[in-house]
């Protein structure tokens, strides 16, 4: 079996350069932002960036993340800059958000445009003194919770007779 036959019987791949995957954008990323990052590339075709859909819900269920997580990972890849939002969807006409990634070009009516790569730009940096970071909140000492006062807050009473003086208390 020759080597072109191996590779027609691997399938599609996707390339992922060492230049993303070693850049701090791509790092700090949580693994549900991965995983729908990926899923994201393997619906890339070579002429479909920008027209990429995929919704939360649909997010979800394909890679076994929760509606929330799906929901924080594609913004945790805007933020970073591997992704877009060219066109949002609508619920009420059943039409998932439509996405770019940057890593890939886009193909339009004026031609081939290249990759953006916004991700390159992204630091950590850019990250500090948000609510997001919490190596960056202040700390604040445990203290015990005052009592409650009100209807549910009773006395605690001796009980009377034979339990008197062994510790149990009535509420």
């Amino acid at each position: 079996m020759g080597k072109s036959n191996r590779r027609q019987n691997e399938g599609q791949y996707a390339p992922l350069p060492y230049t993303l995957l070693k850049s701090p954008a791509w790092r700090s990323l949580s693994g549900a932002a991965m995983k729908v990052f990926l899923e994201l590339h393997t619906r890339y075709n070579g002429g479909n960036n920008g027209r990429l859909h995929l919704s939360m819900n649909e997010a979800s269920a394909a890679l076994g993340i929760g509606k929330a997580t799906a929901q924080r990972a594609f913004k945790e890849l805007q933020d970073r800059g591997l992704l877009v939002l060219e066109h949002p969807g609508s619920w009420y006409s059943r039409r998932a958000h439509e996405w770019r990634l940057t890593t890939k070009p886009t193909v339009n009516s004026q031609g081939k445009i290249p990759a953006t790569n916004d991700w390159r730009n992204w630091s950590a940096k850019t990250e500090r003194g948000s609510d997001t970071d919490p190596s960056t909140r202040s700390l604040v000492p445990l203290r015990n919770p005052k009592p409650r006062s009100g209807p549910t807050s009773k006395p605690v009473m001796p009980d009377s007779g034979a339990h008197m003086g062994s510790g149990m208390e009535r509420l």
